[in-house]
């Protein structure tokens, strides 16, 4: 649900043998990349699978640099883009995909080899206004529910819940055991809303999942089917889970994320890529859907990191041969360190004991992925902010829905 971009700027004189151009290399070649995924406090892997296509491509080397995510980072590639003296490959969204392309500054990469290999339900997300592959996929990531197993254990519990009434029970134990059961840090606007999500994805789309289809065509509305998700969202603070009011005092990308690895909560709700950071922190922790009601919940994802290649690039075959590198079983380091599903048919998703509850939901078909390429396109901090006005008594669910709608119509008539 973070878009950003990566950029890769070459200078060269000739380009590396052994790729499908079959055209030679220069003596020396640098690939610059810029990406806001490899660095800080995201590494992902990155490196790992720079180094290893190096290794791969001789005469090639890769001047990669890292940007955190976020609003500067766009202004400075559309800047740059506009200048002319943009990176050639640049990391992006599904928003980015159609905004670029339509503006004339992605490269067409249909008739690369990986394009027939995309998820199907992926490939829209790929694709400009006119159908045209303009951006390779890496993975599907998902928006997810974290367990802490050792607080678990300590009252009992040995599995993530998996219906609504075993996680109110297991919550119950929880704050009865002096356990804080659940945490949904907010103060950006983005925690309450992923959560709302989460539960829509098994409350909405379980039994319909061509709800964001009919919202498109004007035959269905927010307030006409998200009530209950949006009431179960408010529910959490009258029985007495969370208090909405302190969470959304407090920051979910810093202090969230610093008080889930110190072991403040049982509970929690954050993207599957802060898995790593968390084990590694020595939380023997799981990821699920978050239960909803007593059927079988819905894994909730959104289509991440996409490579896009920049038309007016000098050397687009070097650069697509850097995004085939990523789109044909080579990204096994960013998978891993990212939780996340393959996004290629022919690439093998990564498994473990702490992402198993997840992806059994995913692979049994029971998935969701979140619509960033219509109704939700752009407006996700807008809604957001409403969700807290809502939380904080100072709107009514009835008013959040129809703002869900008001905002969900914009994004469309504004693609």
């Amino acid at each position: 649900m973070l878009g950003a971009f990566v950029g890769v700027a070459v200078v060269t004189s000739g380009l590396l043998s052994g790729c499908s151009t079959g055209q030679s290399p220069a003596a020396s070649s640098t690939l610059k990349v810029l990406a806001w995924k490899g660095g800080g406090t995201e590494p992902a892997g990155v490196a790992e699978v720079n180094a290893a296509f190096e290794k791969s491509h001789p005469g090639v080397k890769i001047d990669f640099t890292y940007m955190p995510a976020g609003d500067s980072y766009t202004q400075k590639l559309s800047a740059e883009l506009l200048a002319g003296n943009a990176p050639d490959v640049f990391m992006g969204d599904p928003v980015s995909t159609k905004t670029l392309a339509s503006s004339g500054y992605l490269a067409d990469l249909g008739k690369q080899s990986w394009a027939s290999d995309v998820l199907p339900d992926l490939k829209s997300f790929t694709e400009g206004s006119d159908g045209t592959v303009y951006a390779a996929p890496t993975e599907l990531i998902g928006i997810t529910t974290y367990a802490n197993m050792d607080l678990l254990k300590k009252v009992g519990i040995t599995e993530v819940p998996t219906t609504r009434s075993i996680f109110l029970d297991d919550m119950a134990k929880l704050k009865v055991a002096g356990i804080t059961p659940l945490s949904l840090p907010d103060k950006s606007a983005w925690t309450a809303q992923a959560t709302l999500q989460q539960i829509a994805s098994t409350l909405v789309y379980r039994d319909d999942p061509t709800w964001d289809q009919k919202f498109i065509a004007g035959k269905t509305s927010f307030d006409r089917d998200w009530s209950s998700s949006a009431k179960q969202l408010v529910d959490l603070d009258s029985q007495g889970y969370v208090a909405w009011k302190s969470e959304l005092g407090t920051d979910e990308w810093s202090q969230g994320l610093q008080d889930f690895k110190a072991g403040k909560s049982a509970f929690w709700v954050q993207g599957a890529w802060n898995l790593a950071d968390v084990l590694q922190a020595g939380i023997n922790a799981q990821i699920f859907p978050w239960p909803a009601d007593d059927g079988k919940q819905v894994s909730t994802l959104f289509a991440g990191v996409m490579w896009q290649v920049n038309n007016a690039s000098k050397a687009d075959n070097v650069a697509k041969e850097y995004v085939d590198y990523w789109s044909t079983g080579h990204s096994a380091p960013f998978l891993n360190s990212e939780n996340a599903i393959s996004a290629f048919k022919s690439v093998t998703t990564p498994k473990s004991d702490a992402t198993a509850p997840f992806n059994a939901a995913y692979a049994a078909g029971q998935y969701r992925i979140l619509p960033g390429n219509t109704w939700l396109n752009g407006n996700e901090a807008q809604l957001g902010q409403a969700i807290q006005g809502m939380l904080l008594g100072q709107t009514t669910q009835q008013q959040l829905l129809a703002t869900y709608d008001t905002l969900g119509r914009k994004a469309l008539t504004s693609k």
